[in-house]
């Protein structure tokens, strides 16, 4: 047994190692950062030159291109990182790198300068590339051998992710919404280097877990696993057939990744300059489209060729990851319409004004959801800091200025609010609610999947995408009033809150699935690629909930906003319906892996 594993269990905090609670909080300031930027975004761009709080006043189409670009290769750079980290720098060099670039990219987003803005961007593109696959593997390695452990260890770090998100959508969106856009691009960068220090300072109590990258043959797969997986037993031992890249493979994967990310940049470059970096057309299609066509082309040959080349059983269970693959694209195109459409109907279509007696619950209610998650947090961070603190004192005292300011800022938030006759909601405080739910929800979800009544994946797939259906429902019909071509309203803010559940409740059937099945399904040694194929698939969707959120003026004009809404919740549930009624054949091309 690896003796730094050892010396973690040695030091336990609520039953795990102290070194868990040192990446929870990492991770926690780093969704504070990520989630309190992002929700800043689409506000931003589109807020009008001359108001209290100026923004840039771009049309939506032309933000949420850009948004979507962007998303979209928050969920691509990994796949490099990883590669990095696992050849080159290892797991903890490559978090602290990561953790640096993504300061580097919230202090240019704060100067709010055109040419800082998208060096902000692309930084922070970069920056999750190496901190995304690589605390996680962190993780991973620690419990190596003391796999019984890890579920409870990922649930613990999973509410480090909502805990962090939570608190940043809230703060950073207050003080961007009532003191200045800079304010909350400024309040996410410093929060991004404190759980940086933190971190950082924490190195000692690892030893060598994550320091050094794997070396080849660390990873070995049991008799069993290569005559289900790769292989067939024969009366002299295992025959393994391999499927190693071809030339003409990788050929296929370098023209259609190439085309992929022209599309990438050319989408918001040709709607924001109004040129083009494919300009050239074919008949009735855009050389934008040209490029993005004959790309899912050679990639979908890749995919197909690679997949024909393994043995019956292995073949099926792949084209099962790459139907669950197709159908998490059009979930992730729909569920990050709270990143654009949700975000500007918050703005611009609710109601977020509260006067007398509904002020006064909600002022209650909202100190409660703030504070005692920030108590119980804060509370965790005492029981660590008895644990490590002569071991990493620094990093004990980095996370201790940190919740102080925390506190500072949430009970300044709190006592701004309480000070006010009525209550102005913040367009951003409708963010938190997916966290909220997500935390509250969690438990029952998961006594569902360890109950005689689980369903199977495709199952999950199709009430996750029906759930998220629902939740636009519930906006079409609180939308169903508008004019069309408005562009402010008044809905009840009851309508997005009920969406908000809806698509939480959809989220927690869908995303912890996929990469679950997956690794199920997937033979080890194509493990990687078929990760990448999945941060490809999410990536797509996070892409085409960009270019869909675009249409919201065009629809809402021609239209209403009511109908735009609608689209959202016919399309989800048809595909869910699709889902279920493949369930028997997916379970066919599964053989027994539930």
């Amino acid at each position: 047994m690896n003796t730094d594993i050892e010396n973690l269990f040695k030091d336990k905090v609520l039953g795990h190692p102290a070194g868990l609670f040192v990446l929870f909080f990492t991770e926690m300031w780093e969704r504070f950062s990520f989630y309190g930027m992002r929700i800043l975004l689409v506000l931003f761009l589109t807020a009008p030159i001359i108001s209290d709080n100026p923004g840039w006043e771009w049309p939506r189409e032309h933000t949420l291109a850009l948004i979507g670009t962007y998303a979209s290769l928050l969920y691509l750079t990994p796949i490099v990182g990883g590669w990095i980290a696992d050849k080159i720098t290892g797991y903890r060099v490559a978090v602290v790198i990561g953790c640096l670039i993504m300061t580097l990219g919230h202090a240019a987003m704060a100067v709010e300068t055109t040419a800082s803005f998208y060096l902000g961007l692309a930084l922070l593109v970069i920056g999750t590339g190496f901190f995304k696959p690589n605390i996680t593997s962190i993780i991973s390695e620690m419990y190596q051998g003391k796999e019984s452990k890890k579920d409870g260890a990922y649930t613990i770090f999973y509410m480090g992710v909502n805990a962090g998100a939570f608190f940043g959508m809230m703060l950073c969106g207050y003080l961007a919404e009532n003191f200045g856009w800079s304010w909350g691009f400024g309040l996410a960068g410093i929060f991004m280097m404190l759980g940086m220090l933190q971190f950082w300072l924490a190195k000692d109590l690892f030893g060598n877990i994550g320091a050094k990258p794997l070396k080849k043959g660390d990873v070995a797969l049991s008799v069993d696993e290569v005559d289900n997986i790769e292989g067939e037993m024969g009366n002299n031992g295992v025959e393994i057939k391999l499927n190693p890249f071809s030339l003409f493979d990788k050929v296929l994967i370098v023209l259609s990744s190439i085309g992929g990310l022209l599309y990438l940049f050319n989408d918001p470059f040709e709607k924001i300059q109004g040129t083009s970096l494919a300009p050239f057309s074919l008949g009735n299609l855009s050389g934008t489209n040209v490029v993005i066509l004959c790309s899912l082309v050679l990639f979908l040959i890749v995919l197909v060729t690679r997949i024909a080349r393994y043995l019956p059983i292995v073949r099926d269970r792949i084209i099962a990851v790459s139907i669950f693959g197709f159908f998490t694209v059009f979930f992730f195109a729909f569920f990050e319409q709270s990143l654009g459409s949700m975000t500007i109907f918050a703005r611009d279509y609710t109601n977020r004004e509260l006067v007398g007696q509904s002020a006064i619950i909600f002022k209650v209610v909202d100190a409660l959801l703030t504070t005692v998650p920030l108590a119980i947090i804060s509370w965790v961070l005492v029981l660590l800091a008895k644990k490590t603190f002569t071991r990493i004192g620094l990093s004990n005292i980095v996370l201790a200025v940190a919740f102080i300011a925390l506190w500072v800022l949430v009970i300044y938030r709190l006592m701004d609010k309480f000070s006010q006759e009525g209550n102005q909601v913040d367009a951003t405080w409708f963010g938190i609610l997916n966290s909220f739910f997500i935390i509250t929800l969690a438990p029952f979800f998961s006594r569902w999947w360890e109950s005689k009544y689980n369903p199977s994946a495709a199952m999950k797939y199709g009430i996750g995408l029906i759930l998220l259906g629902l939740g636009f429902a519930v906006l079409s019909y609180g939308a169903s009033g508008i004019p069309s071509g408005a562009k402010t309203a008044s809905v009840s803010m009851i309508f997005l809150i009920l969406a908000y559940l809806f698509h939480t409740m959809g989220e927690l059937c869908v995303s912890p699935v996929g990469l679950s099945y997956l690794s199920k399904l997937v033979p080890a040694r194509m493990i990687g690629f078929m990760f990448g194929i999945w941060y490809l698939a999410i990536a797509i969707g996070q892409k085409a909930a960009g270019t869909m959120g675009g249409m919201i003026d065009r629809i809402s004009e021609q239209y209403s906003m009511g109908t735009f809404f609608l689209i959202f919740t016919l399309v989800p549930v048809g595909v869910g319906l699709i889902s279920i009624v493949l369930n028997p054949l997916l379970k066919k091309l599964m053989h027994g892996i539930r």
